[in-house]
């Protein structure tokens, strides 16, 4: 078996966002631990440091039982450039808001490339 191909029982998602949001996907039953009692969940505040997380996303996408990153909009800005160099197509990043931060469509990387799919459609 290929290293990201995934078998359907064994798909999890991860989150990287703020309390709020990562309280909502733990309360989901999303929460959990490896082998190696790594989690599948990165809380981070205004304090957290950018290596911190530039750390968690590194070690979530090469986590062969990830399917689906979910990473909050502001968190994403931060780490732009490794979510850009993330080319495989598992796990998939998802950009998503966050209650406390207004989602810009012009700065998720998925947005911007359905709307130049589409920009011949207009």
């Amino acid at each position: 078996m290929a290293k990201n191909t995934l078998v359907k029982k064994d798909a999890l998602l991860a989150c990287i966002g703020d309390e709020d949001t990562c309280t909502g996907v733990l309360l989901g039953g999303i929460g959990d631990k490896d082998k190696q009692q790594r989690s599948n969940v990165l809380v981070c505040t205004a304090d957290t440091p950018i290596v911190d997380i530039e750390h968690k996303f590194k070690e979530l996408i090469k986590r062969t039982d990830i399917a689906i990153l979910l990473i909050n909009q502001h968190i994403a800005d931060e780490i732009e450039g490794l979510i850009l160099a993330h080319e495989q197509p598992v796990p998939t990043i998802v950009i998503i808001p966050s209650k406390e931060h207004a989602y810009d469509p012009a700065k998720d990387p998925e947005m911007v490339r359905a709307k130049m799919m589409f920009a011949g459609d207009a």
